[in-house]
């Protein structure tokens, strides 16, 4: 038999994101951007019981499909227990995507590539059921990802005990900076066991994609690059006995370029029979990393590159008025202190009390009811520091106090104030840089975000690099 690569007009992606808005509203940005390329078409898909939460959509633009979780009446509500609905969902999930894809095929609208959220592994077993290409999309930044890893290596063990936690590339964390279920993990394994099992499988993803731009993550991302070569060549006893490969160096540059020319400055010494360990070296690259793409930040047009005509509105359970618009339209420019905590943060009565009284006593403007955070007035934005929030923030340009509550907060907190210095945590640091840094820095950031998903900028080169592989199908004859 001989395998051959053809090439088709169109293609056909369903994208599937976990049901929660966090989840939802980047990957329905992604699909935006994705059916403006010619030949590709983009159909949403989400559980009948979050259908309601899904905004109409322009004419002759993204279709919405649904499948079942289990609980249609009501997701998780209706469980009324996450774990419960998580149990259901996986067991339901997969025949309902099976009989979705099925039906599309009947119709002749086949599908060739189902792009689904990292949080549902089973996914891809269904595309692998269908033969077309899966995409695991990563909706939190790299470095969670990297301690999620560490965790799914078996690297980090939880609960914690060490009261400071060391990682390659990553600045030195404290108990603060990770998500409460890493130290509550005996008394409930649910969300751990759920965010850790997105590596379950991805190695055997077509593509892996990534809700951030290479320039604010880089060093995470060479480090992985290195700690997932290491791992795959001291681990298949197939080709290799335990230490006989040794990895001394990996010369990395980026993720996102061509791996066969990193693979030239790779510096890999062998010992033992190995007859050729760079080919090895090349199988491990082709099949497992050389596939991972940042393409974000994944966010409504209009904040970024302004490609996508009036597309202004973020996705998901968008609220607005024109009366806060109209009273923002009349503040100075960076008067105003804006603050969200998300649509699933869960915050103390006592908590917002003192964020009022610390609002009332600041002497600003201050609004604190809906998503204004790219209009000129807002000059701070006080968050929970989602992962989206803080993309939000670091493309439009707007300095950040942080007040995380759990999931990645802690560790997008600790990069926002540490790392990218683009704000301030809300506990006390005596090493918080001053107002006039923070805002060089956000501008910074601002223009390289805006820099990546423009022409020729790293996360479109590598959404062009995915959307091009998908028109070529491999066939056997």
């Amino acid at each position: 038999m001989e395998n051959k690569i053809i090439s088709t007009k169109s293609v056909h992606c369903l994208v599937l994101p976990f049901p929660a808005h966090g989840h939802t509203n980047p990957m329905l940005e992604f699909s935006k951007r994705l059916q403006q390329r010619e030949g590709v078409k983009v159909t949403l898909v989400t559980t009948i019981s979050n259908y309601n939460n899904i905004p109409k959509l322009p004419p002759n633009s993204i279709t919405v499909e649904t499948i079942s979780d289990g609980f249609d009446k009501g997701g998780v509500a209706e469980a009324k227990d996450f774990i419960i609905y998580l149990n259901k969902f996986w067991q339901v999930g997969p025949q309902s995507l099976a009989h979705l894809i099925n039906n599309l095929n009947a119709r002749n609208d086949h599908v060739d590539c189902l792009i689904y959220d990292s949080f549902m592994p089973w996914c891809l077993d269904v595309a692998k059921k269908f033969g077309i290409v899966g995409a695991s999309f990563l909706t939190q930044n790299l470095a969670m990802n990297s301690i999620y890893y560490h965790v799914h290596l078996g690297k980090l063990k939880p609960p914690f005990a060490e009261q400071e936690i060391s990682l390659p590339a990553l600045p030195q964390l404290q108990h603060r900076d990770m998500p409460c279920f890493y130290f509550t993990y005996e008394e409930d394994p649910t969300f751990l066991d759920l965010v850790v099992a997105q590596f379950s499988n991805i190695h055997k993803a077509d593509w892996i994609l990534c809700n951030s731009f290479f320039e604010l993550e880089k060093e995470v991302s060479k480090n992985l690059a290195k700690k997932g070569l290491a791992y795959w060549l001291e681990s298949n006893d197939a080709f290799f006995n335990r230490n006989v490969v040794n990895v001394l160096e990996i010369s990395c540059q980026y993720w996102n370029g061509a791996f066969l020319e990193w693979l030239q400055g790779a510096s890999v010494l062998c010992r033992g029979k190995s007859r050729n360990p760079h080919i090895l070296v090349a199988v491990w690259t082709m099949k497992t990393w050389s596939n991972f793409r940042t393409i974000g930040p994944c966010l409504p047009n209009t904040f970024l590159d302004k490609q996508i005509k009036d597309d202004e509105d973020y996705g998901v359970a968008q609220l607005k008025s024109d009366e806060c618009l109209d009273w923002l339209n009349n503040k100075p420019k960076r008067s105003v202190v804006y603050v969200s905590f998300g649509s699933m943060a869960r915050v103390k009565e006592e908590q917002i009390k003192e964020v009022a009284y610390c609002l009332k006593d600041c002497g600003s403007y201050f609004l604190w009811i809906l998503e204004v955070l790219a209009h000129e007035a807002i000059g701070c934005f006080v968050t929970h520091c989602g992962w989206n929030s803080t993309l939000e923030a670091l493309s439009i340009g707007v300095p950040i106090v942080a007040m995380p509550l759990d999931s990645d907060q802690g560790i997008d907190a600790k990069f926002v104030a540490d790392v990218w210095k683009v704000g301030i945590r809300t506990l006390f640091d005596e090493k918080q840089i001053k107002g006039k840094e923070i805002m060089n820095n956000v501008m910074q950031w601002k223009t390289l975000a805006a820099r990546a998903v423009g022409k020729d900028g790293s996360s479109h080169k590598n959404m062009i690099e995915f959307v091009s592989s998908l028109f070529q199908v491999p066939t056997t004859n």
